[in-house]
C-alpha cells in the first residue's frame, strides 16, 4: 500500500503541478494533451467551475464529478467561483502530454479552515488480470484517520489531503475510515465497494462526522492490461512511502503490504 501527500492550495492563487504519469490506460488523452477531472467535495456549497475563463459547470454541487476534461499540454487556469464567502479560488494547472489527474475542492480538517484544492495523480498504469486498483483520499473535516480494508487496519494516521492506494483482488470489499488508534465506531462506513477487474476506483471521503454529513464521492476508470496472466495466488499491492509516479515491489500474501509511517 502506498500513502502519499498531494499538492494543495489555500483560498488564494496557487499552483497545482500536474506531471506526466506512467501509462495511459483508461486516462488516455488526445495526442499532446492531458486529462483533468474536477471533483466538488464541499458539502452545502454550489460553485462554478471555469477553465481558462470558460465556464464548464455553472453550479457544481457536492459529489459532482466534472470531466475528464481534455486539455492541451501547457498551463491552464482553473477557477472555482461562488465559494462560501462569495470568493473565488484560482489555481494554475500545468498539464503534461499523457497526464491524468483529479483536482478536488474540499474542506480542510479544521471546521473553520479555508477551502483547499488537492490534486491526485490518476492511478492509470496497466494492471494484471483479476485485479482492481483502489485510491482512498481523506478530504473530510476530521483529524487524521486509519483505513480498514475487509476488517483489517491497513494504514494509520492519514491526514486531510493525503491518500492511500493499492492493487487488490477484484470483487466485493468493505472499507472503513476509523479514528486513529481506535476500533469500532467508524467515522465513515463500513462501505461495500464492488471493484470490477481492470478498473481504478477513486474514493474521496467528504463531510463532517459531527454534523453527520460524512459521505463519499467516487468515480471509476478502465485500465489496460499489463500483459500478465492470472496467478494461482494473488500477491498484490504497493508499500511504503514513495515519490509520486513510482511504485514499490508487491508484498507477498497481502494486497496492502507492511505498515509505513511518516511523510516523504
Amino acid at each position: 500500500m502506498t500513502k502519499r501527500n498531494v499538492s494543495t492550495a489555500l483560498l488564494a492563487a496557487a499552483v497545482v503541478a500536474i506531471g506526466a504519469t506512467t501509462g495511459l490506460g483508461g486516462g488516455a488523452s488526445a495526442a499532446g494533451g492531458g486529462q483533468v477531472t474536477v471533483v466538488q467535495a464541499v458539502p452545502g456549497a454550489e460553485v462554478g467551475v471555469q477553465v481558462d475563463g470558460r465556464l464548464v459547470q455553472p453550479q457544481a454541487g457536492v459529489g459532482e464529478v466534472i470531466g475528464p476534461l481534455t486539455l492541451a499540454a501547457g498551463t491552464h487556469r482553473l477557477s472555482f467561483t461562488g465559494v462560501p464567502g462569495g470568493r473565488t479560488l484560482a489555481a494554475r494547472v500545468e498539464v503534461a502530454a499523457g497526464s491524468g489527474h483529479d483536482v478536488v475542492l474540499h474542506r480542510p480538517a479544521a471546521v473553520d479552515g479555508a477551502l483547499v484544492v488537492s490534486t491526485y495523480a490518476t492511478p492509470d498504469a496497466p494492471i494484471g488480470p483479476d485485479k482492481a486498483r483502489l485510491l482512498l483520499a481523506h478530504t473530510a473535516t476530521v483529524s487524521p484517520a486509519d483505513v480498514a480494508f475487509d476488517g483489517e487496519v491497513v494504514f494509520s494516521n492519514i491526514a486531510n489531503g493525503e491518500y492511500a492506494d493499492a492493487d487488490v483482488p477484484a470483487g466485493q470489499h468493505r472499507v472503513e475510515l476509523l479514528p486513529t488508534g481506535r476500533r469500532g465506531d467508524p467515522i465513515l462506513g463500513p462501505l461495500s465497494v464492488d471493484l470490477a477487474p481492470r478498473t481504478a476506483t477513486m474514493v474521496y471521503a467528504v463531510g463532517n462526522p459531527r454534523t453527520r454529513s460524512m459521505d463519499v464521492v467516487t468515480h471509476t476508470l478502465q485500465l489496460s492490461s499489463d500483459g500478465s496472466v492470472a496467478p494461482r495466488s494473488i500477491d498484490t499491492g504497493s508499500v511504503g512511502l514513495v515519490p509520486r509516479g513510482s511504485r514499490e515491489p508487491i508484498a507477498a500474501l497481502s494486497p496492502w503490504g507492511p505498515r509505513a509511517t511518516g511523510r516523504p
